[in-house]
């Protein structure tokens, strides 16, 4: 079985409003933040609230390991409703791929499901999996060229 979830990129956490978690994290040493690359640039788009996606909020910054997310979900999003059903907290962990769509179509002959998914014209993008077995929403993601 090839190995799609093996390296991890980043950890994405849903919060209720961003400038506020930014302002704590910035106060203990993480840091600094930057804005996420726009959401219309992805010009694939399969998620159950087009309006909910683009209207989320996103937040990272690099440690030195890896990356972390914040998102101020948009309503109607599935990170709206974990929000809403969870609280704050990790919505879910992205693995970096060379290849988003092969990294998908393995997964899927593994059995995983697509929940959402998204590309951008250069073919980088995400792909979220139905994981409710593993705790958290399992994600792959190839990087902007």
């Amino acid at each position: 079985m090839s190995k799609i979830f093996d390296s991890l990129h980043h950890v994405c956490i849903v919060v209720r409003d961003i400038e506020v978690a930014e302002a704590y994290y910035e106060s203990v040493g993480v840091g600094p933040w930057m804005d996420y690359p726009p959401l219309v640039d992805y010009v694939e788009l399969d998620v159950p609230s087009h309006e909910g996606f683009m209207t989320m909020k996103y937040r990272y910054c690099n440690i030195s390991n890896m990356q972390i997310q914040l998102c101020q979900p948009g309503a109607g999003s599935p990170q709206a409703e974990f929000l809403e059903t969870h609280g704050e907290g990790v919505f879910h962990m992205g693995f970096e791929v060379p290849n988003a769509d092969a990294a998908e179509a393995t997964a899927v002959s593994n059995g995983v499901d697509v929940w959402m998914k998204g590309r951008r014209t250069d073919g980088s993008g995400f792909t979220y999996f139905k994981t409710p077995a593993a705790g958290v929403t399992l994600e792959i993601r190839q990087s902007q060229k």
